[in-house]
């Protein structure tokens, strides 16, 4: 196909990923993207943000990430964000983002810790950016706070593994620098797609 068939595909997907998330349902399509995985302070909100050159994503402790962010990069002339659920409303202000994807995230999870495998769909236009899909996925955790259920562990996972079996998805496993990689969740995640590590897994 070529790099300008791929240029003419993404819109195609991201118009795509937008309209099954418009309707409420997962988008099934096997359809090409980068999935972040990680456990809790991996760092993988900084890797995300290096792709953008923007911070953007809530911090804080714990889980943080508690929807998967659909984040949809556009190279254009100027510098601004949309959401699928803001139609029509541009932010050039990045802090603003931060903040609508923590209120979103409260209107549907609530405030106190909970979890939805429901999308927020993120589009970010820059002359910065290459055309990328990226997944924010929340972070591997193993013992429930707050409102979060007793099986957050296996509900985490089960929603990691919705995104990273498909087998278009390349799956960017984030383990911080200090820790063993033989004790990598994400990479165990990863492996239990892809056992030989050949094909879809990037190490960072």
């Amino acid at each position: 196909m070529g790099n300008r068939g791929m240029e003419d595909l993404i819109p195609l997907v991201n118009r795509l990923q937008d309209a099954f998330s418009s309707i409420g349902q997962a988008c099934n399509l096997d359809l090409p993207q980068i999935a972040v995985v990680g456990g809790q302070s991996a760092g993988k909100s900084s890797v995300l943000e290096n792709f953008v050159g923007r911070d953007f994503l809530p911090r804080g402790s714990g889980i943080v990430t508690r929807r998967p962010l659909v984040l949809q990069l556009i190279s254009a002339n100027a510098e601004w964000a949309e959401f699928l659920h803001c139609k029509g409303k541009k932010f050039t202000d990045f802090d603003e983002v931060r903040q609508e994807i923590e209120g979103e995230t409260d209107r549907v999870t609530g405030a106190n810790k909970g979890i939805s495998p429901v999308p927020i769909n993120l589009r970010v236009y820059s002359p910065h950016v290459l055309n990328l899909t990226l997944i924010d996925l929340p972070g591997i955790t193993k013992v429930p706070v707050g409102d979060q259920p007793v099986d957050i562990e296996q509900q985490i996972r089960d929603m990691i593994m919705q995104f990273i079996s498909r087998e278009s998805c390349l799956i960017l496993a984030v383990t911080p620098a200090n820790t063993d990689l033989a004790n990598s969740d994400a990479l165990k995640l990863a492996k239990d797609v892809d056992p030989q590590g050949k094909a879809r897994i990037q190490r960072l």
